[in-house]
């Protein structure tokens, strides 16, 4: 058996009913395969996949906190660790339901090679709780972030682990936990990032994703003799990253007719009204009904059926495994030339293997998706520094990032005689930056 194949099953083995994992594992072994047997005695004999697969630390808790009616409540929190090679664990923490260890550990898996890409000096980890802060009061919401951070504290530090949000998780969650954090440790310092400008966040930083996956998309449509000046595209997805990549894709010239949340979606013809798109999701707090309420050319379609809009881009900016393989073969048939992931796996195996086949350009997540976490890396710079650069100074420095990004992909793919294939390109160039730092380490 080869080595890659031996170290699968080793982890679907000793990881049960953690599929999202699995997933996350298996497309990255297959697209860096060639590089693998090019050192396979080598990697084998220090079992270094096997210590890349596992995490250097997973920590579960509990999180008892005391709601509006005066009834205790318990959710499950969790930080995994995962690797440290070329830095300081560094991902998001996300309050959904849906949250469990299989989903922690896939993010986390992720941003080891996401992070390594942006060229700045992070390791890869990630973590959250099945809490949900819709539908809580602000109070309620404090009360969980404060209960949080009480066991959360005790395993992050400004050169240990720095988390920052993800779904769930926006200023008012970093607030909050932050506030906790410098009671409890009487530290003033970047142990998280995502805060408040008044207290050392950074401009540009809730922009950063939507606008590092449009930067992406851009530099690889030029690559490619195109321009995302006259695209329609289509987008997933109400949050942080959706808006500010419809802001950007329309800032830049493309016209974005979607979006969607988790009871169905809108289709604009005029294009999405982003100001009025921050306004309910991000001042009212409200469904998308609100937005069709205010304009009147709106279509608002319950469930799901986004990717069956015709476009010539598609940005799945929502949430892992939302792109399956009928909805990739909806896109081809209407168009479409190009799937540009914007959350964490959005697009599953299947779907991913139709889009390379059938000639669609397609940007993983771990590269297109990487704006966020680097400008988190800039705003710990600007933390260790004790200066706050403007909107314009981190903008610009994100965009070269976001190029580099693209190029270490194209040029990896290239390498592997495999290009035009990004997926491949982003693990290949991602790993040899980990696997090199992880060898002159030594085993730890």
């Amino acid at each position: 058996m080869s080595y890659v194949d031996q170290v699968l099953d080793r982890v679907i083995s000793q990881n049960p009913a953690q599929p999202e994992f699995h997933q996350a594992v298996r497309e990255f072994l297959a697209t860096v395969r060639p590089v693998i047997e090019e050192n396979e005695e080598e990697y084998r004999r220090e079992a270094l996949l096997e210590r890349l697969t596992t995490p250097e630390r997973q920590i579960l808790f509990r999180v008892p906190w005391v709601d509006d009616k005066g009834q205790v409540q318990v959710n499950n929190g969790y930080r995994v660790q995962f690797n440290s090679a070329i830095g300081p664990y560094k991902g998001g923490l996300r309050f959904h339901p849906s949250v469990n260890l299989s989903i922690i550990k896939f993010l986390g898996f992720e941003q080891i090679f996401k992070n390594s890409l942006t060229g700045l000096p992070i390791g890869g980890g990630k973590g959250g709780a099945d809490f949900d802060p819709k539908g809580k009061s602000d109070r309620e919401v404090m009360a969980f972030c404060q209960a949080f951070m009480q066991e959360l504290y005790r395993h992050i530090g400004a050169n240990v682990d720095v988390p920052a949000g993800d779904i769930g998780v926006g200023g008012r969650e970093i607030g909050f936990m932050y506030g906790e954090y410098k009671k409890l440790t009487g530290l003033y310092e970047g142990v998280l990032t995502g805060k408040g400008l008044t207290y050392g966040g950074s401009l540009a930083r809730t922009e950063a994703t939507g606008y590092g996956l449009v930067y992406f998309a851009e530099e690889m449509l030029k690559a490619n003799g195109l321009d995302i000046k006259g695209k329609t595209i289509a987008i997933s997805g109400a949050g942080n990253v959706a808006t500010y990549a419809i802001q950007k894709a329309e800032q830049l010239g493309a016209h974005v007719v979607t979006c969607t949340d988790s009871t169905g979606w809108i289709y604009d013809p005029d294009g999405i009204d982003v100001a009025l798109l921050k306004e309910v999701k991000e001042v009212r707090r409200a469904r998308l009904t609100e937005y069709k309420a205010e304009k009147p050319n709106a279509v608002y379609h319950e469930g799901k059926g986004v990717w069956s809009t015709k476009c010539d881009i598609a940005m799945p900016c929502a949430t892992q495994n939302e792109l399956g393989l009928e909805d990739a073969k909806l896109l081809k048939q209407n168009g479409c030339i190009a799937v540009c992931e914007g959350a964490n796996m959005p697009t599953t195996l299947e779907a991913t293997k139709y889009i390379l086949d059938n000639g669609m350009l397609f940007t993983p997540g771990k590269a297109s998706n990487a704006g966020g976490v680097a400008t988190s890396a800039l705003e710990m710079s600007q933390n260790s520094e004790r200066l706050s650069w403007t909107f314009e100074e981190v903008d610009s420095r994100l965009q070269r990032i976001m190029v580099n990004i693209f190029h270490q992909v194209d040029a990896a793919a290239k390498k592997y005689d495999m290009p035009g294939n990004y997926a491949a390109g982003a693990n290949i160039a991602g790993f040899l930056k980990v696997a090199e730092a992880m060898k002159a380490q030594g085993i730890v």
